[in-house]
């Protein structure tokens, strides 16, 4: 199963988990969401029009450390997925030669994602 799959699928078994199995662990269905959320909705609707959060610099800063950051690791995540050697023989499955497992010659290049940084760059 693809890694993107398995991140994904994490927030269907997390759904029926929140609304299913923990309202009955609380002995309720009908009031759970309001009593438990309601305020924590309303304390995020009331501070960022209050105190104008959005629009502090440091919280812009602070955005853009996150969003960088995520810009950062997707960019690295597929160079290096991109420059994996794959070679196989008859010997060894395809499995065992992505992960490196039984070969000689190394199974990832460190230099090689990196040459593509000034062609990526310019897109994003």
């Amino acid at each position: 199963m693809r890694p993107w799959i398995v991140a994904y699928s994490k927030l269907l078994r997390l759904l029926p988990q929140l609304f299913l199995i923990y309202p009955i662990g609380q002995g309720r269905f009908s009031r759970w969401y309001a009593s438990r959320n309601l305020r924590y909705f309303q304390f995020h609707d009331c501070i960022p029009v209050e105190h104008n959060i959005l629009m502090h610099p440091f919280h812009m800063l602070g955005r853009s450390w996150v969003f960088g950051g995520s810009l950062f690791k997707a960019m690295h995540g597929s160079l290096v997925t991109s420059s994996l050697i794959v070679e196989t023989t008859e010997n060894e499955s395809l499995m065992n030669s992505v992960t490196g497992f039984g070969q000689e010659e190394e199974t990832y290049n460190i230099v090689a994602p990196w040459l593509f940084w000034p062609i990526d760059l310019p897109i994003c």
